[in-house]
C-alpha cells in the first residue's frame, strides 16, 4: 500500500473510532405489543417526594414521542420491593444498599420479544451522596432507565467523551454542556423505528410461574452476564424463565472510585 493510501486509511479509521455514535439503539428488539399509534403504557408511581419531579419530567419528555404515551398511575408495589405488574412499568426508589448500582431497568420478555412487564429502580444509597445527589444525575438516570423499559438502548457507552445531548448517552458530566438530562431527536426517531409495525396481539398474557418467584433485589437472581462495556459500568444480564420467556436486567453501575470511597 502506498504512503498516501495508507495515510488516508488511517484517517478514515480514526474518524470511525472517534466519531459519536448515532446508530440504531434499540434494546435487543424488545418492545411492547401494540395495535394502535400512539399506544398508552401505564407507569406506576412508587417513588417518594425526592423523585416525583424527575419521574414526572421523564414521563413528559418521552411523551413527546409520536408513538408512545406514558400514563402515570398509582403504584402497584412498594419502593423497596418493586415487584412488577403485568402489562405496565413500575417505577421505584429505595436505599437498596451499597451494592454498586445507581439504577436498574428490568423487563420480562415473552417468546416473541414482547415486553410483558417492567420495573425501573433508582438507588438512594448513592443518590443521597454528594456526587449523585444533583438534579442532573437524577434526571439522567430516571430518564434512561425508564426508556430501557420500553425498548430503547444507549446511543453511546463512553463516559469521558463529549456529551451527545441525550439521556441515552453515558457521561461523567450529565449537565454538560450539552446536557444529557433529556432525550434528543435521535431517541424519538429510534422509538418510531422500534414501534413502526403493529402487532397481531397486545403484550398482555400470563408469564411462566418462575417469573413470579424472582427476588429482584438480589444480583444472584439476574442470571447470566451477557453484555458489558469496556469499563464494566454498563452491563446486561439474562435469566431464562421457561417457555421462551426471560428476565432481562440492565445495570447502570456507579463510578468505581466513588463506590470505593462510599464503602
Amino acid at each position: 500500500m502506498r504512503g498516501s493510501a495508507r495515510a488516508l486509511l488511517a484517517t478514515l479509521l480514526l474518524v470511525v473510532i472517534t466519531a459519536p455514535s448515532y446508530g440504531n439503539h434499540n434494546w435487543g428488539r424488545y418492545h411492547w405489543g401494540r395495535s394502535t399509534s400512539p399506544f398508552t403504557l401505564k407507569t406506576g408511581d412508587n417513588v417518594g417526594s425526592a423523585w416525583d419531579t424527575y419521574l414526572n419530567e421523564a414521563i413528559t419528555d418521552w411523551n413527546h414521542s409520536v408513538v408512545l404515551d406514558l400514563e402515570k398511575v398509582n403504584g402497584g408495589t412498594t419502593g423497596s420491593a418493586c415487584q412488577p405488574t403485568l402489562g405496565r412499568i413500575e417505577a421505584c426508589n429505595a436505599a437498596y444498599g451499597s451494592n454498586g448500582w445507581l439504577g436498574i431497568a428490568q423487563i420480562w420478555v415473552a417468546n416473541r420479544g414482547h415486553i410483558t412487564q417492567a420495573v425501573t429502580k433508582v438507588n438512594d444509597s448513592y443518590f443521597k451522596t454528594a456526587t449523585y445527589n444533583t438534579p442532573a444525575w437524577r434526571r439522567l438516570v430516571m430518564c434512561q432507565e425508564l426508556a430501557h423499559d420500553f425498548g430503547l438502548d444507549h446511543q453511546d457507552e463512553r463516559f469521558n467523551n463529549p456529551n451527545l445531548g441525550s439521556c441515552m448517552d453515558y457521561t461523567n458530566d450529565p449537565d454538560g454542556p450539552p446536557s444529557n438530562e433529556h432525550p434528543n431527536a435521535h431517541d424519538y426517531e429510534q422509538l418510531e423505528e422500534i414501534y413502526k409495525h403493529f402487532d397481531s396481539s397486545t403484550t398482555a398474557g400470563a408469564l411462566p410461574p418462575a417469573a413470579a418467584t424472582v427476588d429482584l433485589n438480589a444480583p444472584s437472581a439476574w442470571g447470566q452476564l451477557v453484555r458489558s462495556n469496556a469499563a464494566g459500568r454498563v452491563q446486561t444480564f439474562e435469566r431464562e424463565l421457561g417457555r421462551g420467556a426471560k428476565l432481562v436486567t440492565h445495570v447502570f453501575w456507579a463510578d468505581p472510585e466513588h463506590d470505593a470511597n462510599h464503602r
